[in-house]
């Protein structure tokens, strides 16, 4: 390829990377999928690679990779990023001292026409301001003082809702003032990845997302799950800046920025109120932190009558609500097994009013996040609660800590138990590991309803009916301890269970009766083992063909199965050595459950074993997951997607693209018919 044809050929790539990002990280409408999107991205870092001169700061391959920074640069702004007046009154009454002292600025009587108002969130992030040239974005900065901020834009190209080129024609220059945030369930699915790995969590989404900003490496800044909306403009040259607040964010989404959808125009005082209560309702449904709204007169040129008081504008104006952290002591420390077996110390609080609620307890998430913290009883701490997130101790007001008079801490470091303060089994913490789990699963009364929702699932038991209503009712009411105990139930019993009637209960009991007869890898996967997925329980069925095999294997042993490693063994190694655990699967093959010996020799002779197969379209009498099955009884593998490694692909009505490249490549189709008579051989 020329340099020319490279250079037209990366300009294409990046255009339709860059309306794939748009489409996924700002619309939340992927038009690719993920396999599509990265050949593409593979393709344009290929192309630049071999001609380093097509390489620009606006290439979506750009965004991580910078070198660490010594020190940020220092940015002045040409226009100030002024902070806004705070109403602390958080009542109705707030909203219409907002409205009443901006028509006494415009000298407004009460017989004048209300005042329109853009109404937003505002957002517990960090402001930046985005300066676009010819619409490729250059600098990013903090706010800083409002005259000068920090240059973070080797950061801020890491955050990929933030696009490096605008859509359409570009201005000569944008300025765009907004919010880079973390999201609560970005948040949360960060800190539970980082205390897996047993590595520090963020303490909240704002300290999260600023500390992230401020990070000297962008590496650092690029794991960290970020996130942005524009609410403003700074510097425009070479722009037909729109008469409204309101159009100016329209004209803004319109190039490819992300805008808040919770936003409105309204009139007058009790629009702003009826927008304040709204987003208070709203705002523990909300996938990020707000703290308020911001109220804004919408015409510009009413913002250009009002101007500045000081650094403020008199046209806007943030409405907050109340504080969602508070201070108060903790009285105990104790722990709690959850629904998985996860031990989580939790801290037991003198009650304190928190982001609308009483709060008396608070997670500590693990044993080394409360010694990180190092939360003991009698502290003062801070208590935090965002949304529908448990509160947590956001930190201890050391200075407050009760001491002895020799200047020791009155009360030791939090230890974990050393077993379950609900079952009494041994509790592990493998060394590689954040969370200590109770082992007793299927004994364990906290884990009783998740461990027989999972034995009765459809991949497991396959118990139909047995799901989440009746589960809640059966352990509730002392009925079912144990799976074991499921096969115990009679009619009586059932039937006296509130809103079941005689058949359903028939039905349930008959579905229970045949799932006494099952498979191997069935079961093995109904235990709940940790680690031990659908695959991995084939696995093991297949190489050791019984159960006691399985239950007496060493680690070193297990390790010989296929994609089992020493983690997964450990975990199977500490589940059958707990006492709790193998007496109710004993007593469940006392009870009638069984299943075929001997599978690896049915294996051995099987025509499909170590083949590859790909499912697409409706077959006649098969389900996706029976034809899997069968498959998979049968040592075959069933994949997603066709490649040169697939040996069958197996079509039925409305086959799709699978089909298409499954001829293109040359691989062996079947019908059911087909494919039938293939596993029947």
């Amino acid at each position: 390829m020329s340099l020319e044809q490279a250079a037209a050929r990366a300009k294409a790539l990046r255009r339709e990377i860059e309306r794939h990002n748009h489409a996924y990280y700002v619309l939340d409408a992927p038009t690719v999928p993920d396999a599509e999107y990265d050949r593409l991205f593979r393709e344009l870092q290929a192309l630049e690679a071999a001609h380093p001169q097509l390489i620009s700061a606006a290439s979506p391959t750009q965004r991580v990779g910078g070198k660490p920074l010594p020190e940020f640069a220092a940015v002045r702004h040409v226009v100030p990023m002024l902070s806004i007046r705070t109403e602390t009154d958080t009542e109705p009454s707030g909203a219409r001292a907002v409205d009443a002292r901006v028509r006494r600025e415009l000298g407004l009587n009460a017989d004048d026409a209300a005042i329109e108002y853009a109404a937003e969130l505002k957002f517990d992030g960090l402001a930046i301001n985005l300066r676009y040239a010819d619409g490729v974005l250059v600098q990013a900065a903090t706010r800083g003082d409002g005259e000068t901020g920090e240059d973070v834009t080797q950061n801020i190209r890491t955050v990929r809702r933030i696009p490096l080129r605008l859509l359409g024609d570009a201005p000569r220059v944008l300025e765009v003032r907004g919010e880079v945030f973390i999201s609560r369930p970005d948040f949360e699915r960060y800190n539970d990845k980082q205390r897996a790995l047993g590595r520090p969590a963020l303490v909240n989404p704002r300290n999260g997302a600023a500390g992230s900003i401020r990070q000297l490496d962008p590496a650092m800044a690029a794991e960290r799950p970020l996130s942005f909306y524009a609410y403003g403009l700074g510097e425009t040259a070479g722009w037909d800046v729109p008469a409204t607040h309101s159009g100016v964010l329209d004209a803004l989404a319109a190039v490819g920025l992300p805008v808040c959808e919770h936003r409105a125009v309204v009139q007058g005082a009790e629009g702003l109120i009826g927008f304040h209560a709204r987003m208070r309702e709203m705002r523990d449904a909300l996938p990020f932190d707000i703290d308020g709204v911001v109220y804004k007169v919408n015409s510009l040129a009413l913002q250009q009558r009002l101007g500045f008081v000081t650094r403020e504008p008199r046209w806007a104006v943030a409405h907050k609500y109340p504080a969602e952290e508070a201070l108060t002591t903790v009285e105990a420390i104790e722990v709690q097994a959850g629904r998985t077996g996860a031990i989580t110390p939790v801290a037991r609080l003198a009650p304190v009013f928190v982001g609308g609620v009483t709060v008396t307890n608070a997670t500590l998430h693990n044993e080394a996040e409360a010694r990180r913290k190092d939360v003991r009883i009698g502290d003062t701490v801070i208590v935090r609660r965002a949304g529908d997130v448990i509160p947590e101790v956001v930190a201890v007001v050391l200075d407050r800590r009760p001491m002895k008079a020799g200047g020791e801490a009155l009360h030791a470091a939090f230890e974990l138990p050393k077993t379950c303060p609900v079952c009494n089994s041994a509790i592990e913490k493998p060394e590689d590991e954040a969370i200590a789990r109770c082992t007793g699963g299927l004994f364990c009364p906290a884990q009783r309803k998740q461990a027989l929702l999972h034995f009765a699932g459809r991949r497991a038991m396959d118990i139909e009916g047995l799901g989440d209503k009746l589960v809640e009712q059966l352990v509730d009411n002392a009925i079912v301890k144990t799976p074991v105990d499921l096969y115990k139930l009679g009619l009586l019993a059932m039937v006296n269970l509130e809103r079941m009637a005689e058949k359903s209960a028939a039905n349930i009991l008959a579905a229970i009766e045949k799932s006494k007869h099952t498979t191997l890898a069935r079961f093995i996967f109904a235990l709940g083992i940790r680690n031990v997925g659908e695959a991995t329980a084939k696995d093991l069925a297949r190489h050791f063909g019984n159960l006691d095999a399985v239950i007496a294997a060493d680690a070193d042993r297990l390790q010989q199965v296929p994609d089992v490693g020493p983690v997964v063994a450990a975990s199977i190694v500490r589940f059958f050595a707990e006492p709790h655990n193998v007496e109710v699967i004993e007593q469940l093959r006392a009870g009638g459950v069984s299943w075929p010996e001997g599978e690896p020799a049915a294996i051995a002779s099987s025509p499909i074993a170590g083949k590859t197969f790909v499912l697409t379209g409706t077959l006649p009498t098969l389900t996706r997951d029976e034809a899997k099955d069968m498959i998979e009884a049968l040592g075959g593998k069933v994949a997603g997607s066709v490649s040169k490694k697939t040996d069958y692909v197996v079509a039925g009505a409305d086959a799709g693209s699978k089909l298409d490249k499954a001829r293109d490549l040359g691989v062996t189709i079947f019908d059911e018919r087909q494919f039938r008579e293939l596993i029947g051989r």
